[in-house]
């Protein structure tokens, strides 16, 4: 079954020895100081605080959590924190970074700053991972977090980033579905449009290490028997690794679906830098933040 010791243990036999150092920019909170300490402990991860070295401390202090394992760089202010979190990657201390007590917004906001040289040009994008310790299979989704409503280009950019999240954990050629609400193409709603040319772009060569398919409808991207009833023909129908919606709204309900009314976790990572960045909720559990900080160590070790 699928659960969070299932990608503990992927990420120290993918990453082994080398073990990856994240900068955590305003760790402020108590919660992801003990995500962090939890990491530490479990082997897989050193940790670089970047933020107020008070509250850092007192927050550690009044939990009586011990952080002396952990490097502190003070910041003044949350921007200052999420800058130094980034030079601690461009100054080689750090290969991968995660968001603490700020928002998503100002942790980006030194991410793509061109001086800073983490940038790519690939689209940024936020892959979920979502499992349930009931369950004999996880799944990739995106982007249910960042891109509001993600141009074509934009959705290529989003399959490349969540193929390569799949490669890191170890999938060789995931099943990509391209959801939408319809499986055949119909120029009235334009996800099926684009789902139809993602689908070409990797038949022609342009989108590589996954099989594509779509449109497809949830229930025959996941559900065998679904695919069995209707008798859709298709190489992913019922197999897919990969959910890819066609805007932020889709994505962000089908998390919160799984997670609030159907008893999944889910955790994540920002793709499209040169380093992953782990982005994780206040209300995010133990095994949301433990996934997530898991699954960026394998990426930034591949």
């Amino acid at each position: 079954m699928i659960n969070q010791d299932y990608f503990i243990n992927l990420a120290k036999e993918k990453t082994g020895d080398a073990i990856q150092t994240v900068a955590v920019a305003a760790p402020h909170d108590l919660a992801t100081l003990e995500s962090l300490r939890n990491a530490v402990d479990l082997g897989f991860v050193k940790v670089i605080l970047v933020g107020d070295e008070n509250i850092i401390t007192e927050v550690a202090k009044d939990a009586d959590l011990n952080i002396s394992d952990m490097k502190l760089v003070h910041a003044t202010d949350l921007p200052d924190a999420a800058q130094k979190a980034v030079d601690q990657v461009r100054e080689g201390h750090a290969s991968l970074i995660m968001k603490g007590l700020l928002d998503t917004s100002v942790i980006l906001k030194a991410v793509v700053k061109r001086e800073n040289e983490l940038r790519t040009g690939k689209t940024l994008s936020y892959v979920g991972i979502l499992f349930n310790e009931n369950k004999e299979k996880y799944y990739l989704t995106s982007d249910g977090a960042m891109l509001i409503a993600p141009t074509l280009e934009q959705k290529k950019g989003i399959v490349e980033n969540s193929v390569e999240v799949a490669h890191a954990l170890g999938m060789e050629c995931p099943n990509v579905a391209m959801i939408c609400a319809k499986e055949k193409y119909y120029e009235k709603m334009p996800a099926t449009v684009d789902a139809t040319a993602i689908q070409k772009m990797n038949q022609d060569g342009e989108i590589k290490g996954c099989v594509v398919s779509g449109p497809l409808q949830l229930d025959n991207a996941v559900d065998k028997h679904s695919v069995e009833i209707k008798g859709v023909k298709d190489p992913v129908a019922g197999k897919a690794d990969i959910l890819v919606v066609s805007a932020i709204e889709v994505g962000n309900v089908l998390l919160k679906t799984a997670k609030y009314l159907g008893g999944w976790t889910f955790g994540g990572v920002v793709v499209g830098a040169k380093v992953p960045i782990v982005v994780c909720s206040r209300s995010d559990g133990e095994a949301a933040k433990l996934v997530s900080i898991a699954a960026a160590c394998m990426m930034a070790a591949k």
